[in-house]
């Protein structure tokens, strides 16, 4: 028998061996785990992305994200309008359905990650197609036919970052249970169970995981002042002419919007607040509102005031609590009556102004800014005595004795022909930083609207269940963000009221039922008629230039103090300041980006004037924003403890490992020396 000469490894040669396998295998973990998170958490980019977008469902903090059809649409014939407008308002109804599908399928997302995309946002998608091919069929029979409208059919996911059953403390953090111990968010997400629903009537008003929450609110105390008002120029109009019409005590409120959805019952899907005019609804013709009853003083102003009623999130029962546009689609809570409302129109810093034309529509802000972006952002949130210093993404937090303060500045340039246009924007325009108008625009007397509440800081603390939230209504998508605030204005003054108030304006004087020398002299001071500028929000300072996004600034360039800091201590925050009713401006400066080019023919320009020179106007619901640009990553998608312990203990793991088999591999050599 042969004898076997392979050496056996001696002990200190298996332990270098050993040694070596634990280096490699600890420096092949750290690699890989570099490797993956250059790829987006150890999957692939698409993976990595679905990942998150599944555990963002699971929790409940997800909105729907679709692209605006009619902001792209400048053009449309006549004959097709109405047909347009119908199929548009279609288009939003699908999307208020997708997402109150989307809230109520928590569980069943949980237990499938394919359940949103196959029940959801597949059928959501097939729907939008066949609307978008009738909006486009119909704009082909009477003219050239849009391209590219098919395109906008998908939609998509968006972190809202309204984690469903939890509430951030004071300290910042959130925490799954309420006061008293009691569990939030138990059911937000599935109407259909009874717990959850219990606790969410004890926080929030019953309107837990639909917004407002706790990073929707801001100290005003703790804001920076932020007003700048360039001066006028010689010869600029420096008059005011105020109407007063009342703050809807009547209670005039429905969810129409005859502007955005003529014809459409429920077209704006929450309720609005109507003062002046008596017959706006989704139905009313021109000659309905011509001929109607106004509220207001002078009866030669029978124009249409609305906004979004506000409302606090104490669940109070109110009458549309069972109805679209209420309670069904999230708008929940006591509908709150202004304390005050004024409406003055001003003259424009550089030169003379001309007079509206008889039912000019003008919407100015966007309802649908959470998902489309800041281009047509124009909300303005302060308090009285503290109206130098102003928010557009927050609802303010006032001191004792200061009251929440909404103020418009409407678009003030007229392309001189149109009074509306196919997206409710291009007919009007804001003035530059200047007062300047685009080429071919007129400037026209600028409504600033001014809408005073008497509403306490809520208690943030407790999710508002001492002292309740307050949130504007909204679409349902767009979950009650201070951002979508927006107002509308239809005229109907008398061609001779009209005349006057142009005089006054263009004289200097100060002039209606509103004024000083007026019914209230008390309540309705003067504005400043100079264009809003905040130093921050700078638009482009030459009018025929179409400015680009990066000239519009984030919600978060507002100041935003953390949660614990945005209850203001009356004791030590700045010293309360009486009531003062400030002159009704609005401090934001106007739009400064204009959305990626449009399906309109392109002989648009010749129906609604220079469009593309002064498009920054509002649609209600129309922004000015690229749809495709991509938005930045929300904090509730990612970056959470479970998160980080997940991406990096392989690596930490290869680290140990690799120490391990250093370590071994020196103690080996040091021994056999």
């Amino acid at each position: 028998m042969g004898r076997n000469t392979r050496r056996r490894p001696t002990g200190p040669r298996r332990a270098t061996f050993a040694a070596i396998a634990l280096m490699l295998g600890g420096g092949g973990l750290v690699v890989g785990n570099v490797y993956a998170s250059a790829t987006e958490g150890g999957l692939g980019g698409d993976q990595a992305q679905q990942s998150r977008t599944d555990r963002t469902l699971s929790s409940g903090a997800a909105t729907i994200d679709c692209p605006d059809v009619g902001d792209r649409l400048a053009w449309v014939p006549d004959e097709a309008r109405s047909e347009v407008d119908s199929e548009l308002a279609a288009l939003d109804q699908q999307i208020a359905e997708a997402y109150q599908r989307l809230q109520e399928s928590t569980q069943a997302m949980q237990q499938d990650s394919g359940f949103a995309d196959s029940a959801i946002m597949n059928p959501l998608k097939e729907k939008r197609a066949a609307t978008i091919e009738g909006i486009a069929t119909a704009i082909g029979r009477a003219g050239d036919r849009p391209q590219g409208l098919e395109n906008m059919a998908g939609c998509g996911f968006r972190a809202s970052g309204n984690q469903a059953g939890e509430w951030q403390d004071q300290n910042g953090d959130q925490g799954g249970e309420g006061q008293d111990g009691q569990d939030q968010g138990d059911g937000q997400g599935d109407a259909g169970q009874g717990d959850g629903q219990e606790d969410q009537q004890n926080g929030n008003g019953g309107q837990a995981g639909n917004g407002p929450v706790a990073d929707d609110f801001a100290d005003i105390t703790t804001v920076q002042p932020n007003v700048q008002n360039p001066s006028p120029e010689n010869g600029a109009s420096r008059g005011t002419f105020a109407t007063s019409c009342g703050v809807n005590a009547n209670g005039l409120f429905n969810s129409d919007n005859v502007i955005v959805a003529p014809g459409v019952s429920n077209g704006a899907h929450h309720f609005h607040d109507y003062v002046g005019n008596q017959s706006n609804d989704a139905f009313a013709s021109n000659d309905d509102l011509a001929q109607a009853q106004t509220s207001c003083v002078d009866q030669g102003d029978r124009s249409s005031y609305f906004w979004p009623v506000l409302r606090l999130q104490n669940g109070a029962q109110e009458q549309d609590a069972q109805s679209p546009g209420g309670g069904i689609e999230g708008n929940a809570g006591e509908i709150v009556t202004p304390g005050q409302v004024t409406m003055t129109f001003v003259g424009n810093p550089r030169g003379q102004v001309v007079a509206m034309p008889k039912l000019l529509r003008i919407i100015t802000g966007d309802a649908k800014a959470f998902v489309n972006g800041n281009a047509n952002v124009n909300a303005s949130w302060s308090c009285t005595g503290f109206e130098d210093r102003q928010l557009k993404d927050k609802y303010p937090l006032c001191p004792q004795g200061s009251d929440v303060v909404r103020t418009f500045r409407f678009q003030s340039c007229w392309d001189g022909r149109n009074i509306d246009s196919a997206n409710h924007r291009t007919h009007v325009a804001f003035a530059d930083a200047a007062g300047n108008c685009g080429d071919g625009f007129l400037a026209i007397p600028q409504l600033v609207q001014r809408i005073v509440y008497d509403v306490d800081a809520p208690s943030l603390q407790d999710g508002g269940r001492t002292v309740p939230l307050f949130a504007v209504d909204s679409f349902p998508e767009q979950l009650h963000k201070p951002v979508t605030d927006h107002g509308d204005f239809i005229n109907v003054f008398d061609e001779d009221l009209m005349g006057e108030m142009v005089d006054c304006i263009n004289t200097g004087r100060q002039c209606g039922a509103g004024s000083s020398n007026g019914e209230d002299p008390e309540n309705n001071p003067a504005p400043n008629p100079d264009p809003p500028s905040d130093g921050t929000d700078e638009p482009t300072a030459d009018p025929t230039a179409a400015p680009s996004q990066d000239e519009t600034p984030e919600p978060s360039d507002s100041p935003s103090p953390s949660p614990s800091t945005r209850t203001p201590d009356p004791a030590s925050a700045t010293p309360t300041k009486e009531p003062v009713e400030a002159e009704p401006r609005a401090y934001t400066s106007p739009p400064a980006t204009q959305r990626a080019e449009s399906a309109a023919p392109t002989d648009a320009a010749d129906d609604t004037g220079s469009a593309g020179t002064a498009d920054e106007g509002d649609a209600d619901g129309n922004s000015v924003g690229d749809v495709s640009a991509p938005q930045p990553e929300p904090q509730a998608v990612s970056g959470d403890l479970a998160d980080t312990g997940t991406q990096l203990w392989p690596a930490a793991l290869g680290a140990l490992l690799l120490i391990a088999g250093f370590v071994m591999l020196r103690r080996v050599r040091h021994g056999s020396r």
